[in-house]
């Protein structure tokens, strides 16, 4: 069994940044491909950015291109998104997820391929 913890979430002002992190414990994610994922108040969850195991393969969604950025440490077994001028529409809770099958070369971005899910984290965005 893999626990994933999310961190990071916050209030900040639109135009501002924040720093998710996801701490996995119970098991090595190093060879998982890895994901962040979100779902705003009224709507179905989404997914933002993924990465593969090596991190040789990410994929983010049009609306984190070029403000969001997905890395990982599998020395220390977590995974970040790092966001950027960060709008009011990227409020959300917040989700890192991780698909057990190891060593996929592309990490997918369906939800329904991740066996592991993290609690959430609140992101809120003024404007």
């Amino acid at each position: 069994q893999v626990q994933l913890v999310e961190s990071g979430g916050g209030l900040v002002q639109a135009g501002g940044s924040l720093r998710l992190s996801c701490a996995a414990s119970g098991r090595t994610i190093s060879s998982y491909a890895m994901g962040w994922f979100r779902q705003a108040p009224g709507k179905e969850r989404e997914f933002v950015s993924v990465i593969s195991w090596s991190g040789g393969s990410i994929f983010h969604a049009d609306s984190a291109k070029g403000r969001f950025t997905i890395s990982r440490d599998n020395a220390k077994n977590t995974v970040y998104l790092q966001m950027n001028r960060l709008k009011p529409e990227d409020t959300a809770v917040y989700y890192c997820a991780a698909d057990s099958f190891p060593r996929k070369q592309v990490p997918s971005i369906r939800g329904s391929e991740y066996d592991y899910w993290g609690q959430g984290t609140q992101v809120t965005v003024s404007s």
